[in-house]
C-alpha cells in the first residue's frame, strides 16, 4: 500500500513537472522552461529508482 502511496505522489510531480514546461513556455521564460525539462528528467529518474528499490524488496 505504502509503495502505491509512492509511486503516485511520484505521478503527479511529474504531471506538475510537465505542465510547469508549457507554463513557462506561454510566459516566455527560458530559464522556467529549462528548469522544467530538468525537474521532469529529476523526478522520472527518482520515480524509476524507487519503482526499482519497491520491486527487489516484493512490495510491488
Amino acid at each position: 500500500m505504502k509503495a502505491k502511496i509512492v509511486m503516485a505522489i511520484f505521478a503527479l510531480a511529474g504531471i506538475l513537472a510537465m505542465c510547469s514546461i508549457g507554463y513557462a513556455i506561454a510566459a516566455g521564460s527560458t530559464f522556467g522552461a529549462i528548469g522544467g525539462i530538468v525537474a521532469v528528467v529529476v523526478v522520472f529518474g527518482l520515480a524509476f529508482k524507487t519503482k526499482r528499490q519497491f520491486r527487489d524488496q516484493g512490495l510491488l
